[in-house]
């Protein structure tokens, strides 16, 4: 009996002094935290869902509370169903939606469930416990425009894009300004497959651009379809120049991938589910660029440019406003190593741009925002054609 009067002023002394741990929303060393993640594409893919499911492997490794699970090709008219799943009967903390069209379905379900946390992958609508994030690649699609226009023998190049959104309008434009900086003769000639994962659709999408005359083809579509079509070409002397998408595609098509853009979110994945395990998260925009190391270039991760085109690229002379004459290679890696410091240092959608009907949007001298660039919908110049409106 003696005892128990004893330790509840020892107890009060030693929470005085700050050694025991209090309850104060924050997660000790003992909880679990579950997150469930949703991908529009198999995990196999080798592009958008794979970079996605690399970055929450790394973040397992990293965080030794975490426990995760995925469910892959969700459609995005079924992925309410899916949420609920994950959230009831998966008992997770919080859910990652990985694809745009998710956004109405992540946001209603923010509303159902106010105790957990919610956080979509490239939208814009936020509610108190729903939060957006996204690694953008724009920067290296300049970079690897500079690519395409120094490599191009045709003048054409193409691009397979999956759907008319701001995201891909961000792309295709930043690609083409790159073109255009190191080859104002060269084009865009883009073609619209209408799916994230179409293998297929994009290969017939790619044999049809190089029917076209286009020998150097970009894309948006999450596997290395088109790569396997410029290999297939430059294997038989017809040298279709490629650029991989989101992972390390290049050992699909080593003789025809310059480069690429690649994407880590693993360090992206690591802080969200840190600061929730902290109670410190917010439901901020989050949005990470080369500086953050999420936006990489290469079409692996051992090299930014294939061996086999630096010779060509060195032999390419580019004339620029503030860096003088320099060789494609030369300025590319300048230009990368810009970015790599901010965007205020060197960004693509720095003025004077114009859409390609001659009207002026971006004034000389001044910088897209995030917003302008997040709601993008015009064509610059050197892109043919017209934004499908359906």
């Amino acid at each position: 009996m003696k005892t128990r009067f004893f330790v509840f002023p020892l107890l009060l002394f030693f929470l005085c002094l700050g050694l025991v741990p209090q309850m104060n929303g924050t997660a000790n060393a003992a909880d679990k935290l579950k997150a469930g993640f949703i991908y529009v594409g198999p995990v196999g893919d080798y592009g958008w869902s794979h970079a996605h499911d690399l970055g929450r492997l790394y973040a397992e490794k990293k965080l030794p509370w975490l426990e995760s699970v995925i469910v892959e090709s969700v459609p995005e008219s079924d992925s309410a169903r899916i949420i609920d799943r994950l959230i009831q009967q998966q008992k997770c903390d919080v859910v990652f939606t990985t694809s745009f069209g998710y956004m109405e379905d992540t946001v209603a379900a923010g509303s159902r469930y106010p105790d957990k946390k919610f956080m979509h992958c490239s939208g814009f609508k936020r509610l108190e416990n729903v939060g957006t994030y996204f690694g953008d690649l724009y920067q290296m699609y300049y970079l690897n425009g500079l690519m395409a226009g120094a490599l191009t023998k045709t003048n054409k190049i193409g691009y397979v894009a999956a759907f008319p959104i701001p995201e891909l309008i961000r792309h295709i434009d930043a690609y083409a300004l790159g073109i255009k900086a190191a080859n104002p003769k060269a084009e865009v000639h883009v073609k619209w497959i209408y799916a994230w994962y179409g293998p297929d659709k994009a290969k017939e999408a790619a044999e049809a651009l190089i029917a076209e005359g286009c020998d150097t083809l970009a894309f948006t579509e999450d596997t290395p379809a088109v790569i396997e079509v410029g290999q297939e070409h430059s294997e038989k002397g017809k040298q279709i120049y490629t650029f991989a998408h989101y992972s390390a595609m290049q050992p699909y098509g080593e003789d025809s991938v310059v480069s690429g853009q690649l994407m880590d979110w693993g360090g992206m994945y690591v802080k969200i589910l840190q600061d929730i395990y902290n109670d410190t998260w917010s439901n901020e925009d989050i949005w990470w660029l080369a500086k953050e190391k999420a936006a990489l270039l290469g079409g692996n991760f051992d090299a930014p440019i294939n061996p086999k085109f630096v010779d060509e690229l060195k032999a390419y002379k580019i004339d620029t406003p503030d860096l003088g004459s320099l060789s494609a290679y030369d300025l590319i890696m300048k230009r990368y190593d810009q970015m790599k410091q901010g965007v205020d240092v060197f960004d693509p959608f720095t003025g004077p741009i114009k859409d390609n009907k001659g009207k002026l949007r971006i004034k000389k001298g001044e910088r897209a925002s995030k917003g302008d660039l997040l709601s993008i919908m015009y064509y610059v110049d050197g892109v043919v054609g017209d934004i499908p409106t359906n």
